[in-house]
């Protein structure tokens, strides 16, 4: 692996135990086992490596879920995908990094928020297409209206005043808003769908 990818995987598992603003550029380098004229060389500094590490992060979440539209036999088989994606990224992470980002690092924020606003809210409204024209949802909502719903409840896991860290696993509130926005969408058929896809998830 190449050093700058070392100093991002490194950097982005502080940053997601930690939060950015109490992480230092020694901390990482101490955390690696290098210099911190190391990181430097990479990096002008610590608002830069926070940019490079979210990109990556956000640009990783996009291409998988791409893959699993791709994957997925249906509209809500994608969304099992999404939830099993879900666990894996937001299992230990402290929701007080989004805060940070807010606040400290702006740039940072702006390519978060681009992120929502564009690849996220893109991804959403497709699924809702793809799950009405199947059939496997009802066909009776307002599109545009559930796309900014499902776009606003992702967030509530990063609001410690709801979800106090260390109280609330952030995978878990994940997973559990994601299957009740599914509940509230699905045709009779769809339940039906939804309840393999559970079965399957205990065996």
């Amino acid at each position: 692996m190449e050093i700058q990818e070392r100093i991002l995987d490194t950097a982005f598992s502080l940053f997601c135990q930690f939060g950015t603003r109490s992480i230092t550029m020694d901390d990482i380098a101490q955390r690696m086992g290098v210099s911190k004229k190391t990181l430097y060389a990479h990096f002008a500094d610590k608002d830069e490596l926070v940019v490079h590490a979210i990109s990556r992060y956000l640009n990783r979440m996009d291409k998988e879920c791409n893959e699993n539209q791709e994957k997925a036999s249906n509209a809500i088989d994608e969304l099992f995908l999404v939830m099993k994606m879900m666990d894996q990224s937001f299992r230990n992470m402290n929701p007080i990094i989004l805060f940070d980002l807010q606040k400290f690092h702006t740039r940072a924020y702006q390519v978060f928020q681009e992120y929502m606003n564009t690849s996220m809210q893109k991804t959403v409204r497709q699924n809702l297409e793809r799950g009405v024209r199947e059939g496997l949802y009802r066909s009776d909502f307002d599109i545009g209206i559930m796309t900014q719903y499902r776009m606003a409840t992702s967030m509530l896991c990063f609001q410690p005043e709801i979800f106090p860290y260390g109280k609330y696993d952030m995978s878990k509130v994940q997973c559990i808003v994601l299957e009740h926005f599914l509940y509230g969408l699905v045709s009779p058929e769809g339940y039906k769908r939804v309840e393999e896809n559970k079965l399957q998830l205990q065996k």
